[in-house]
């Protein structure tokens, strides 16, 4: 049997670049967004939302940094994706879990569920797609490239799941009232996503008929 090939340090600086590890501390932080979720204290929610707009922050700052100071990875590139759909995914599942009063809303059990499935549900579709569009011809792939509609769907994604987060500490003013425009904002973001599909799905379209 050959030796196993260890890799240089020069190799292993390459790949673990700051953004990289940034990235890499996304996806080791959905353990403990869970753990502090179920946390029943005072400091449970206050630690959920830290996290959460941490990882939003990080990644902003890891794509910032490999844009500015030309450190992006092939690793990264594909971590950087997987790390914000964990920590979205688990968000929502989370939230799913323990309904909330959403002010105006009060008490329904399915509000959260109907945006989680459209907004879960479009990822799975959106890799699966893209997955397919790469192993076809570098048109295909272009077409499902990052657009601004799917950076308009993430910021606010982002924000109503921050403010959902947030809202959970019963010790701020106007709970209900923070709830609802929250959850009013994961509703804009799940059309968003279900939109910026069908964007995606309509070039493709365009390309095969070519």
């Amino acid at each position: 049997m050959g030796a196993t090939l260890e890799p240089t340090p020069a190799q292993t600086s390459k790949l673990l670049t700051l953004p990289t590890i940034l990235t890499i501390c996304r996806v080791a932080a959905v353990p403990l967004l869970v753990s502090t979720f179920y946390v029943d204290s005072w400091w449970g929610p206050t630690a959920t939302t830290a996290i959460f707009v941490s990882a939003a922050i990080t990644d902003w700052l890891d794509g910032y940094l490999a844009r500015k100071m030309k450190l992006g990875t092939p690793f990264g590139a594909f971590l950087d994706p997987v790390a914000d759909k964990l920590m979205v995914a688990a968000t929502l599942v989370l939230l799913c879990t323990k309904p909330l009063e959403a002010g105006i809303f009060g008490q329904v059990p399915w509000l959260l569920t109907v945006p989680a499935i459209a907004i879960i549900g479009r990822e799975i579709t959106m890799s699966a797609v893209r997955e397919w569009a790469a192993s076809q011809d570098k048109k295909l792939l272009e077409a499902v490239a990052v657009n601004n509609l799917g950076k308009w769907k993430t910021a606010t994604q982002m924000t109503a799941l921050t403010i959902i987060l947030a809202a959970r500490d019963s010790s701020l003013v106007g709970t209900g009232s923070l709830v609802a425009f929250g959850v009013i904002l994961l509703y804009i973001s799940a059309w968003l996503a279900v939109w910026s599909l069908y964007v995606y799905m309509r070039k493709i379209w365009k390309v095969l008929l070519r």
